[in-house]
């Protein structure tokens, strides 16, 4: 036999680079579900069998173009339970000449990886950009903003160029991405697919496996192939691209997804490509059929963020991951993971989460990751509890996604200033506030609404440091000029409200 190629969970692309140059004929493809990968975060139930669905049709799909596959369950018998130790089981059957594998995401893996005798690790070309290439774009930079990285990665590919001026004549419209959907708006529905036996299977080992993880399990209706991803696809390009540059910063109840692609998970597994994804977007503009607002902030979300918090995080890894610059130790709280609590967008979000796996990008900055900022929550309790319940979360997209940019604990890595805000952000761009037990127009008191009092106990907490930051120095002179009273009511209020938070068991506490 000539070559071992390890394929990873989330490396299920044809054109994946330990694929490429393969021989179908000589080399074997390893694919393995392993209880060390399935089981370092408790992830979410619909997470789990996602990625085991999708795995084990991919492995399908290779062996029907001629592949041979040697695929392990997560309830095989002779399952080791880790990746290295399948590693080894298949070189002792098989005497590979050589095994390759794709980098990893992750870099405890990519460590782990690196460390097995005759593996070579091979660059992941699916992304727009290299982890080196972002190195030599950083250094020597004094900030790195997104949004300049964002500008080249446009010069770069040609994406909403017109020669060379950005298309529309800006390069950001996101101030026309902060509509909230008028009473009567109808999103349209995610397509949902029907588990066949394959997905069956997976699902009944979940729960049999997972009985006490995060999240429902069932109803089960994502995508777990390609054709079916592309489907997917085609839908949010049709149906909601055009009108998700208006609402993308919106919320509201019952509508876990609004105007979003809800292609992310597909994205990160490899079963869409972002490029094509990106042309796909910009065809619709250039069509007539979509807005450019539209087009352009969601190519900014793949082109921008997606690439570009991959680059921080292999620029700035291992210690990025015990980043706290704002010195946050307080555990993570049970509502977190039971949903109960009386604030109602922290319980709507937590709850969607439990149902379907997925928050929007503003329901995780400015629900949950708000508030684990003003309360001082542990970054990486937070991170794991994003990288548990998520199901398009691996480590390289979702970590500086939170240590940096809703926790702003790598104290301006990625941001100029935190993402704090009080509750009138959060009634301004939901209907989240109407019922609530909670008066967001309160600003003190039991009934007060808590982001409010906790906004600025956050800003107290941290004056001297917000003072310099020229961003926030104005809301610092704002709370110097507050009276000693109100100084203290705020203090008495946040106290009374943290010391009463029931922080999570040591199963979900890191």
């Amino acid at each position: 036999m000539a070559r071992l190629i390890l394929l990873l969970g989330d490396q299920l692309s044809a054109g994946i680079s330990s694929l490429v140059d393969a021989d179908p004929a000589e080399d074997v493809v390893l694919m393995a579900e392993v209880a060390e990968e399935a089981g370092y975060v408790p992830h979410h139930k619909k997470k789990l069998a996602f990625v085991f669905a999708a795995m084990r049709h991919f492995a399908k799909a290779l062996q029907a173009e001629g592949w041979r596959v040697r695929y392990t369950r997560l309830d095989d018998p002779a399952n080791s339970g880790s990746l290295v130790g399948e590693i080894e089981r298949a070189r002792a059957a098989l005497a590979p000449e050589e095994i390759l594998c794709t980098e990893p995401g992750e870099w405890r893996l990519r460590e782990a990886l690196a460390a097995v005798p005759g593996l070579t690790l091979l660059p992941d070309t699916r992304f727009l950009s290299n982890p080196a290439g972002f190195r030599a774009w950083a250094q020597g930079r004094r900030a790195m903003r997104m949004e300049y990285f964002y500008r080249d990665m446009r010069r770069r590919t040609g994406l909403l160029m017109d020669g060379s001026a950005p298309a529309g004549g800006e390069w950001n419209y996101d101030h026309d991405n902060r509509e909230t959907p008028p009473p009567g708006t109808t999103a349209p529905e995610l397509p949902a697919f029907e588990p066949d036996s394959v997905t069956r299977e997976v699902l009944e080992l979940v729960e049999r496996r997972f009985p006490d993880n995060f999240g429902d399990l069932t109803p089960f209706a994502l995508a777990v192939t390609r054709e079916d991803a592309e489907m997917a696809r085609d839908h949010f390009l049709m149906h909601a691209l055009p009108r998700f540059g208006d609402y993308q910063d919106a919320m509201r109840r019952g509508e876990p997804v609004l105007f979003h692609a809800h292609l992310a998970l597909y994205l990160n597994i490899g079963l869409l490509d972002p490029l094509d994804l990106c042309r796909r977007a910009e065809a619709e503009w250039r069509a007539g059929r979509v807005p450019i607002n539209s087009a352009e902030g969601f190519i900014r979300q793949i082109l921008g963020w997606r690439e570009y918090v991959r680059g921080i995080y292999w620029l700035h890894m291992p210690h990025y991951a015990h980043a706290n610059t704002l010195d946050a130790h307080r555990p993570l709280p049970d509502f977190y993971w039971t949903g109960e609590t009386d604030m109602a967008c922290v319980r709507e979000t937590v709850g969607q989460t439990r149902a379907y796996a997925y928050a929007h990008h503003i329901q995780r900055l400015m629900v949950t990751g708000n508030f684990a900022l003003l309360a001082g929550i542990d970054p990486y309790l937070v991170h794991v509890w994003y990288m548990a319940v998520y199901a398009d979360a691996y480590e390289w997209v979702e970590m500086p996604n939170t240590i940096g940019m809703a926790l702003f604990a790598d104290g301006g890595i990625m941001g100029s200033k935190p993402y704090a805000a009080s509750g009138a952000y959060i009634d301004r761009m939901s209907d989240y506030c109407d019922g609530c037990r909670y008066r967001v127009k309160l600003k003190a008191g039991p009934d007060a609404c808590p982001f409010n009092y906790l906004y600025w106990d956050f800003i107290a907490r941290h004056r001297d440091r917000f003072a310099r930051n020229q961003r926030m120095a104005p809301i610092v002179r704002n709370f110097d000029r507050m009276s000693d009273a109100r100084k203290a009511e705020i203090a008495d209020d946040s106290a009374r409200f943290l010391e009463a938070l029931v922080p999570a068991g040591s199963r979900w506490n890191g």
